[in-house]
């Protein structure tokens, strides 16, 4: 028997496998009490705003891709917001800025994890507004015992907040400190925002639809919408070191509707692989294992392996470079080109026996490559190595982040299934709104101020976006269900994962367990977008072998914490059986699976 360090859970009822204990355990609640899948999502949703809230928050975005027992091919929940409409790079430009900053107002694209979740309660749930947000609620108003990494996110940018950042400072430095590991905190103003939202439910009458849109309306033109208004155009100081008010108006968000819509797939291995569509950076997994096939070569892989480490590296980097030149919230991606196998052997013929340290965008259908002219070799690009060996996401003294993220999977007796990806809207994004309790997010960051690019800044325009849920269906049935925080880092991890546990048949436990490693030379999509060419990061537990076969191949292998990168989660549906399974990554001792 493989040691793991928790059990593979299986059972036939329901299985939850998200990044905190309180959001699993609440959404496995939700199933208990007859809940479906979708509603317990629902209430995983909104506890992570709470629990988690240096890593999302209600002002930031949720992307899902889920699939029903009645139909179950596979849909994409958008809740990324755009781009306000007054952020236009002449705006910017006009403030003499060529990046847009990582933290601070301007930074904010229109909220959309809460549109998407309550739409995802109307469509597919099957309980009431009430009853979901019950368990969030509960934990604002009465408190929670806080992990020790949103008190270590609240001193790393404890200036910011006392000098800066006020509203802030009120509700994250109670009486002059940070919280500390295990303290009861409460959030008495999102407790009563989300009660405000069930009221107006309430006052809709008895119908658990209009209920649910109703307390939309109130999100996007009442009260919410009204108080995000007027704080935004408050100035504050951002990472560029100066104060600027923020975009995001009342207007915009009455503009702004979650949206569904249909995947990027591959087919696979007799598997099919759904992701995002081309607005967010999911299609590059599916780059890169279209790739690994047309080496044709089974070593490739193998994760474990110097040899394969290095084909899938190399393969990452290509899609990678794809993305830059591109991916985008563009009716142009040329989708159908990036995902052929013709272009998977022209891009799989570039891979050798040396690591390359150069950006490589392809041609699909022979177009020339679009790239930022802060990308582009000699730009002059700023890298810090303090970043490539940490795992989880860091945060400096002036806010800036990246990639902090949450996950929740969930899968029921009926075989509804759904992957989400919340993320923005960080305790440390942008100062937090009094009378909500919540900041805005500040995704704008990775769009460029640079006309004619794939992602380039234009009001109503998505982001490309880094978070990536997956879900896998086989003989079309869904089969499984993960992701992981990590920003650029999101579908290098879900990589080896998934070439372990579909390829080489690993339980979900080993699969993520094991060592992981991922690559930097890329340009990172979080300000202030540096790359650094040539650098792999691999945990400390692999192998000493393969670590010097990789120096031989070129790499300039960084040697990260033993356990340190990533934080997957996953669940799992044997149509055959009705065999439920699920596990959760023990990196940062925070996920947790739970399910009978």
């Amino acid at each position: 028997m493989t040691f793991t360090t928790r059990p593979t859970l299986q059972g036939t009822f329901g299985m939850v496998s998200s990044t905190h204990w309180l959001a699993s355990q609440s959404a496995m609640g939700i199933l208990e009490r007859g809940g479906n899948a979708f509603d317990a999502a629902v209430t995983a949703g909104f506890v992570l705003h709470v629990v988690e809230p240096h890593l999302n928050g209600p002002g930031g975005e949720v992307p899902a891709i889920v699939a029903t027992a009645q139909d179950p091919t596979p849909k994409v929940l958008c809740g990324q917001g755009p781009a306000p409409a007054g952020a236009t790079i002449a705006h910017f430009r006009s403030l003499g800025m060529d990046l847009i900053p990582g933290a601070g107002p301007l930074a904010a694209a229109v909220p959309g994890a809460v549109d998407a979740w309550l739409l995802l309660l109307r469509e597919h749930g099957t309980l009431s507004l009430a009853e979901v947000l019950e368990p969030a609620i509960g934990y604002a108003a009465a408190g929670h015992p806080l992990v020790g990494r949103v008190g270590d996110t609240v001193a790393a940018v404890r200036s910011l907040f006392q000098e800066h950042w006020p509203t802030s400072a009120q509700l994250w430095l109670r009486d002059g400190r940070p919280p500390a590991a295990g303290e009861m905190v409460t959030n008495p103003a999102y407790a009563d925002t989300l009660r405000r939202l069930v009221e107006a439910g309430r006052a809709a009458g008895p119908d658990r639809e209009a209920q649910i849109e109703a307390a939309r309306g109130a999100w996007s033109t009442g009260f919410v919408a009204d108080a995000i208004d007027r704080f935004s155009r408050l100035p504050f100081q951002d990472s560029s070191g100066r104060p600027h008010a923020g975009l995001v108006t009342g207007d915009d968000l009455a503009a702004y509707s979650a949206t569904w819509e249909e995947p990027a797939t591959l087919d696979w291995h007799g598997y099919s692989v759904a992701k995002t569509g081309f607005w967010g950076q999911g299609p590059v997994l599916l780059e890169t294992l279209s790739v690994l096939d047309a080496l044709d070569d089974p070593g490739a892989y193998d994760p474990a392996t110097a040899a394969g480490i290095h084909a899938q590296v190399e393969a990452l980097k290509l899609a990678f470079a794809d993305r830059e030149a591109w991916y985008g919230d563009s009716a142009d991606v040329p989708a159908k080109a990036l995902l052929s196998r013709e272009y998977a052997r022209e891009r799989a013929a570039l891979i050798g026996d040396r690591a390359s340290a150069e950006l490589r965008p392809g041609r699909p259908d022979g177009a020339r490559p679009r790239l930022a002219a802060h990308v582009r070799p000699g730009a002059g690009r700023r890298a810090d190595p303090a970043d490539a060996t940490t795992g989880e996401p860091t945060v400096q003294s002036d806010g800036v982040t990246r990639g902090d993220t949450c996950h929740v999977d969930v899968v029921d007796r009926w075989g509804n299934m759904i992957s989400a990806t919340p993320s923005g809207g960080w305790l440390q994004s942008s100062p937090t709104i009094p009378e909500l309790g919540f900041p805005l997010g500040s995704r704008l960051q990775m769009f460029w101020l640079q006309e004619g690019l794939a992602s380039s800044l234009a009001p109503g325009r998505r982001p490309r976006t880094t978070l990536s849920p997956t879900m896998v269906h086989r003989d079309g049935e869904p089969i499984l269900a993960c992701g992981t925080p990590g920003g650029d880092q999101q579908d290098q991890w879900q990589l080896p994962f998934l070439l372990r546990h579909l390829v080489a048949g690993q339980s979900l436990q080993e699969a993520i367990d094991a060592p992981a490693w991922h690559t930097v030379s890329l340009p990172g999509s979080f300000y202030p977008r540096d790359m650094q060419p040539g650098v792999l990061v691999v945990e400390e537990r692999l192998d000493d072998d393969v670590r010097e076969a990789l120096l031989s191949y070129g790499h300039d292998v960084r040697i990260s914490d033993a356990w340190s990168l990533g934080r997957l989660c996953a669940v799992t549906r044997d149509p055959g059986t009705g065999v439920l399974a699920a596990g959760a990554n023990p990196r940062g001792m925070q996920g947790y699976a739970c399910g009978r």
